[in-house]
C-alpha cells in the first residue's frame, strides 16, 4: 500500500493534529499478498510449533534451532531483508504482520522476534557493505542465528554503564574483548553476536560483531525461568577475545545510539508479537467458555464471563488499530524520507526513530494487554487453568516477561514524555502554542454550542477533550517544574498512561469511523460498541491519572481552575456500557474465536 498522506504525521504530532480517519492503514486493508504471509506464519505454528510446546520447554538439544531454521526456509527471517541479502524487501508494517501471527507461539517466537530483530537489525541498518554481505545472507535463510549482547549483571536500564571493555591490540589489527552479559536471548545457540562495549575508557559504548566460535567465548547454563521456558537465555563471558577491527558495527561510541534505535524497533515488533498472543488467548477463552458448562448451561452465557470476553476483546482490538496506524506511520516516513534522496537504510531508521514515542505507547500497551488477557483467560478456565495440561497455563507464565523485555515499562512510560517533550525543545513539534490555547481556554466560559453529526461523533469530541488533558497537565507541570520534572517519576507516568490511552482512543475512533465510510453503521455494530466502550472507560481513568498529577504539583486557584477543567475535559454523556459487552461478546462466542 502507498503512503496514505503527502503529508506523512510526525511522532508524537497526534497529540496535536486532527487525523482523519482516510489518513490511517487499518488491518482490514491487507492486501492478497501481506494475506498469504500472514497465512504461512499460522500454518507454521499450527504445524511445527503447538505440536512441540512440550519439547520446546523441556529445551530439546537442537530442537529450537532446527525450527528457526524451517522458518527460513518459508522466507520467515527476512521479510524486510532487502532481496539482493536474501530478503523479501517488504516493508515494514508487513513486518509487523509477521511478527503478528508467530506471536502465538509461547517460546518460539522469543527465539523468532531476537533473532529477526536485535540479532539482525544492527547488522542491517549500521553495517559496512562488506559486513552485511559476509553476515546478512547467513541470517536471513538461518543458517546463522544471531544474538543481542547488551544487559550486564550492574546494568540494565541504564545500559549505558556497561562495563565491558575492548582495548586496540597494537598492531592495530583488533580489539580484545573482556566482559560480561547476561539475559541473552537465542545465547545457547547463536553464530553471531552483537556486542556492546566501551572502547578504553570511551564515554559511550561502541558494537561488535562477533563469531560466536571465537577463543575465549564461553556460556553459563541455561537460566531457569519462570515461562517463555523453551527460549534460550545465558550468560556470556568474554575472555580476552579477539575481534578483528572490520567487525567494529558503524562509528566508535555509535553503540548507545544503535541500541537505542534497535529497540524502537524492538518495542513495536514486541508490541506485534503480544497482539498474536492476545487473540489466540481470547480464541482459547471463548471456546472453553462455550464447552464447560455450570449450573445446567455454557458458561459463556454468563454475564460475568461474558464482561471478561468482551474486555479481553477491547484492548486488543484497540492494540491492534494503533500498532498498524504506527507501521503505516512509518513506512510513510521512511517512503518520504527516501523521496528526499535519503538512502533506504538510514531513511528506514530515521523514520522509526521519528516514532520512538509510539514504539514505547505500543510496547506498554500491547504487554498490558496480554497480561490482562491471559490472566482473564485463566480465570475463565477456573482450575483447569490453574493445570499445566491448559493452553492458557503456558501463556499466562510466558506473557509476564513482556513487561520487562525492552525496556520496562515504567522506564518506557517515562520514555514517552520525555521523547516528545524533546521533540518540543527542538521545534520539531510545537506543543507549547496548543498547551496555551488549552490554558486560555479554562479562563473562558465553556462552549456547550451544538454537537458534531456523524457516526462516533460523541467520542470524536471526547477525543478532543482527552487531547486537551495532556497539553494542559503536561504544559503546566513543565512551566512549574521546569529541569526538575525528569525527576518526577510518579508525575510523569501519569501524563504517560494519559498519553497512552488517548493514543489507542484516536487509533481505534479512526479505525472504526474508516470502516463504516465501507460498510455502514449496520454491519459495523460490534466495533462501534468496541469504540464508545473504550472511551468511556478511559475517560474515567484519564479523570483519574489527570486528578493524580495535579493534586502533586499545582496548589490554590491554579489547582482547583485546572480540576474544573480536568472534569470538563473527562465528561461523557449516558452509556450502557453492559449492552455494549454484551454486544461485543456474544458476536465473538457465537463465532467461537477472537474473528475480528
Amino acid at each position: 500500500m502507498e503512503s496514505t498522506t503527502k503529508n506523512p504525521i510526525k511522532g508524537g504530532e497526534f497529540i496535536i493534529r486532527q487525523t482523519a480517519p482516510e489518513e490511517i492503514f487499518i488491518p482490514e486493508e491487507w492486501e492478497e499478498e501481506q494475506k498469504m504471509i500472514a497465512q504461512m506464519c499460522d500454518d507454521f505454528i499450527d504445524q511445527e510449533i503447538v505440536p512441540n510446546l512440550d519439547r520446546i520447554d523441556k529445551m530439546e538439544e537442537g530442537l529450537m534451532p532446527s525450527l528457526v531454521d524451517k522458518a527460513g526456509e518459508l522466507g520467515l527471517l527476512g521479510i524486510t531483508v532487502p532481496e539482493d541479502l536474501g530478503g523479501l524487501g517488504l516493508d515494514f508494517k508487513t513486518s509487523l504482520l509477521a511478527t503478528e501471527h508467530l506471536g502465538k507461539g509461547y517460546s518460539f517466537s522469543v527465539a523468532y522476534g531476537a533473532h529477526t530483530g536485535i540479532g539482525t537489525l544492527p547488522l542491517l541498518y549500521y553495517g559496512t557493505e562488506a559486513q552485511k554481505q559476509k553476515y546478512i545472507p547467513k541470517l536471513a535463510t538461518g543458517e546463522w542465528k544471531a544474538a543481542y549482547c547488551l544487559t550486564e549483571p550492574g546494568s540494565g536500564s541504564d545500559a549505558n554503564s556497561g562495563k565491558t571493555k575492548a582495548v586496540l591490540t597494537e598492531d592495530g589489527k583488533h580489539y580484545i574483548l573482556n566482559g560480561q552479559k547476561m539475559w541473552i536471548t537465542n545465547g545457547g545457540f547463536a553464530n553471531l553476536f552483537t556486542v556492546f562495549a566501551k572502547i578504553d575508557d570511551d564515554k559511550n559504548l561502541s558494537a561488535f560483531l562477533v563469531e560466536a566460535d571465537s577463543e575465549g567465548i564461553s556460556l553459563n547454563p541455561e537460566e531457569k525461568k519462570m515461562g517463555i521456558k523453551g527460549s534460550s537465555t545465558r550468560q556470556v563471558f568474554f575472555n580476552n577475545v579477539k575481534v578483528p577491527v572490520e567487525n567494529l558495527l558503524s562509528e566508535r561510541e555509535n553503540g548507545f545510539k544503535i541500541a537505542i534505535n534497535i529497540l524502537n524497533i524492538g518495542r513495536i515488533k514486541l508490541g506485534a508479537g503480544v497482539l498474536g498472543g492476545a487473540k489466540a488467548t481470547i480464541s482459547d477463552t471463548i471456546k472453553y467458555a462455550n464447552e464447560r458448562e455450570q449450573f445446567g448451561r455454557a458458561i459463556s452465557k454468563y454475564g460475568a464471563i461474558r464482561y471478561k470476553i468482551a474486555e479481553q476483546i477491547i484492548r486488543t482490538y484497540t492494540l491492534e488499530s494503533a500498532l498498524y496506524r504506527a507501521g503505516q506511520n512509518i513506512d510513510d516516513a521512511i517512503a518520504h524520507l527516501i523521496s528526499t534522496g535519503m538512502a533506504k537504510g538510514k531513511a528506514t531508521l530515521k523514520g522509526i526513530e521519528q516514532f520512538a514515542a509510539e514504539c514505547a505507547i505500543l510496547k506498554v500497551a500491547g504487554s498490558e494487554c496480554l497480561d490482562y488477557a491471559v490472566d482473564e483467560a485463566v480465570q475463565v478456565f477456573g482450575g483447569m487453568g490453574y493445570s499445566a495440561e491448559s493452553t492458557v497455563e503456558r501463556a499466562y507464565r510466558d506473557s509476564r516477561i513482556n513487561r520487562i523485555f525492552e525496556g520496562t515499562n515504567e522506564i518506557n512510560r517515562m520514555l514517552t514524555v520525555d521523547m516528545i517533550l524533546r521533540r518540543a525543545m527542538k521545534g520539531e513539534l510545537d506543543l507549547m502554542g496548543p498547551a496555551m490555547a488549552v490554558a486560555n481556554e479554562l479562563m473562558s466560559i465553556p462552549d456547550f454550542g451544538a454537537s458534531e453529526d456523524g457516526p462516533l461523533a460523541q467520542e470524536t469530541k471526547y477525543l478532543e477533550n482527552f487531547k486537551k488533558v495532556i497539553l494542559m497537565i503536561a504544559g503546566s507541570a513543565v512551566q512549574k517544574l521546569m529541569q526538575t520534572l525528569s525527576k518526577e517519576q510518579e508525575i510523569l507516568m501519569n501524563i504517560a498512561d494519559i498519553a497512552i490511552w488517548t493514543y489507542q482512543a484516536e487509533s481505534v475512533l479512526l479505525r472504526v469511523q474508516k470502516l463504516i465510510a465501507k460498510k455502514g453503521e449496520a454491519a459495523c455494530e460490534v466495533e462501534m460498541a468496541i469504540a464508545q466502550t473504550y472511551f468511556y472507560d478511559t475517560a474515567d481513568r484519564i479523570q483519574k491519572a489527570g486528578k493524580d498529577a495535579l493534586h502533586s504539583f499545582a496548589e490554590g486557584d491554579e489547582l482547583t481552575m485546572m480540576l474544573m477543567g480536568l472534569k470538563r475535559f473527562t465528561k461523557t454523556n449516558a452509556f450502557n456500557p453492559k449492552n455494549a459487552r454484551q454486544i461485543i461478546a456474544q458476536s465473538a462466542i457465537a463465532k467461537n474465536q477472537y474473528s475480528l
